[in-house]
């Protein structure tokens, strides 16, 4: 299994422009604990891993309340998926660990 532990420095290209957040993994087997702080809100976030693929849902608060849908693959110290926000679309997901 992928080392997908780690602090990433992320940006989301929404509509509104570059979100830039904190996500942090702590995986245990098929699934993650950890937090994302950010533009979108701070949170504690729970997902599954699968291989070197994360995935979990956050809830953002500006502009408007709302569940996202994220998912990213982790290769290295690289981090790249989408953040699938409902109707409004899905939004590229890149980042770097930093820890």
């Amino acid at each position: 299994m992928a080392n997908v532990d780690g602090t990433y420095d992320c940006t989301v290209k929404s509509p509104l422009g570059d979100q830039n957040m904190t996500l942090t993994v702590r995986s245990d087997g098929a699934t993650f604990t950890g937090d994302v702080s950010g533009a979108m809100g701070g949170m504690d976030v729970h997902g599954t891993v699968d291989g070197d693929t994360i995935a979990w849902k956050q809830s953002m608060t500006v502009p408007m309340p709302m569940t996202l849908d994220c998912e990213a693959t982790i290769e290295g110290d690289t981090v790249t998926g989408s953040v699938g926000a409902g109707a409004f679309g899905s939004f590229p997901l890149s980042g770097r660990r930093t820890g």
